[in-house]
């Protein structure tokens, strides 16, 4: 990666970072001490209205967990995001989604307890962006197992496989607005049961 650092920072649970990645640039987010759920959306800075699609994405991996190599496409089968680096084992969710007030709810039955949709309507609300907008996202560092028969953990969610340090590296195929959320998710096990901070880098050429 021959590009020089141009921002970092240090995003704490449940909180959340938000930019637009230039054409070229990279994006890296660092599990500072392992096990940390962290949700992601994309769209492309120049049409806000085409975004991060997972059955496309999916589709294109032939697998529902992706891993370096794996382009991450919008809803016009375009490319937004390649991951170029990955040191976590076993890949990254693409089908369980972000938690939410409402889910914690639902599943839990945690009342008051927000989670990683309203850190997006958040970030999302500097673009002019809302509810509408948000779409199943990837879940990095999280591991969702599928069985043969296609049931899930009764969680969903198992313990992450990821340790102190370990990271994912995109680089934009296009001008994208990258949002992310620390997940605060302490009711499944994305997070080992305690939420811990991240890292955000961002290089440009």
């Amino acid at each position: 990666m021959n590009s020089k650092l141009d921002q970092s920072e240090t995003i704490q649970p449940g909180n959340f970072w938000h930019g637009v990645l230039e054409e070229g640039s990279f994006l890296r987010i660092i599990d500072l001490q392992g096990q940390q759920g962290v949700d992601f959306l994309c769209y492309n800075a120049n049409n806000l209205e085409e975004r991060y699609h997972a059955p496309n994405t999916i589709k294109a991996a032939q697998n529902i967990h992706i891993s370096k190599g794996s382009v991450l496409y919008s809803d016009y089968a375009n490319p937004l995001l390649t991951l170029v680096d990955d040191t976590t084992p076993g890949g990254h969710d693409t089908i369980a989604g972000c938690c939410s007030a409402w889910s914690n709810q639902m599943l839990y039955g945690v009342s008051d307890a927000p989670g990683c949709r309203e850190n997006f309507l958040g970030a999302l609300s500097h673009y002019g962006l809302g509810w509408r907008d948000i779409v199943p996202n990837i879940n990095f560092f999280c591991s969702v197992p599928v069985y043969e028969d296609g049931h899930t953990e009764e969680t969903v969610f198992e313990n992450g496989k990821s340790v102190a340090g370990d990271y994912v590296t995109l680089q934009a195929e296009t001008d994208v607005l990258s949002v992310i959320s620390n997940c605060p998710q302490v009711n499944n096990p994305c997070n080992n049961g305690i939420p811990t901070e991240i890292r955000v880098e961002v290089y440009r050429k």
